[in-house]
């Protein structure tokens, strides 16, 4: 199929972007594209007016400070994988399960987020590491904590007049442990199910220890019940086994044409076993 006839802007700053959108109540952003794209090809939506932001300043740089890892919304998957200061192996780990190389040649920070696919990677890590994201909007700029920005599968908080300007992680300790596991049918498919763990070790027990999961529920989330039965603990056979069946027992998998539930149940308890051996190892 064909995209429905729209009208295109392709505004120089980021107020021109947001009147542009303030502007139709059907409006949409394009970023990179590998995601709104497809939904306009099979007239899922049909919106009238397409913002493109490729000309907006300011938006495809990565930064790191003491304040963390600031990555502007456009920046692009392989942006991610060249960077030789980015200092946050987790989140390579993840970018390298994105696609195929095609989508991450295009596909942006800005576009993921704002598209909410609880499948998705970027989300997952967002979430997991207590990401903020930043937005723009006709009222002014603000910041949501990534776990308050996810409502629901392809849902967010975004208003019809925002955008996503960046996504802010914490600094990243040069010790901390960590490990990222996915399972799709094939590689570069969406993912059944992910998860993404990091803990630091203090005294050798798990401290802070943080577990988020993808593609097992409605949105991205933080397993608090499995990170409960880390912190405080030695690593060992014992401690991630009791982990991986908090984390089974406190998702509630969707069931589609993919994956019965009681298998992203079980898969879920497999990926934060994989993770976690992953983290403890030497």
């Amino acid at each position: 199929m064909k995209p429905a006839p729209f009208d295109y802007a392709c505004p120089g700053s980021l107020n021109e972007a947001v009147a542009l959108l303030a502007s139709r109540p059907d409006a949409k952003a394009l970023a990179g594209g590998q995601s709104l794209m497809p939904v306009l090809a099979f007239r899922l939506a049909e919106p009238s007016l397409i913002v493109d932001l490729r000309k907006l300043p300011g938006l495809a740089r990565i930064e790191v400070t003491q304040a963390g890892l600031h990555l502007g919304a456009l920046v692009r998957w392989r942006d991610i994988e060249r960077a030789e200061n980015l200092a946050h192996p987790l989140l390579k780990a993840a970018v390298a399960h994105v696609a195929h190389y095609q989508i991450r040649n295009r596909g942006t920070i800005g576009g993921s987020l704002a598209h909410a696919d609880p499948a998705a990677e970027l989300p997952g890590i967002a979430v997991a590491c207590d990401g903020e994201i930043e937005i723009a909007g006709s009222k002014g700029a603000r910041k949501v904590a990534a776990e308050k920005f996810f409502t629901g599968p392809l849902t967010t908080v975004l208003a019809q007049d925002e955008l996503i300007t960046g996504l802010i992680l914490p600094p990243w300790p040069a010790a901390r442990r960590w490990g990222f596991e996915e399972f799709a049918r094939r590689r570069g498919d969406f993912a059944i199910a992910g998860v993404a763990a990091f803990f630091d070790l203090e005294g050798g027990r798990a401290a802070r220890a943080h577990i988020g999961v993808i593609g097992a529920c409605s949105r991205p989330h933080r397993i608090a019940a499995a990170e409960a039965a880390l912190n405080g603990r030695a690593i060992d056979e014992a401690a991630i086994l009791a982990a991986a069946r908090a984390a089974a027992q406190a998702v509630d998998p969707p069931e589609d044409l993919h994956a019965s539930a009681a298998y992203r149940r079980a898969l879920v308890e497999t990926l934060v076993e994989r993770a976690l051996r992953r983290a403890a190892a030497p």
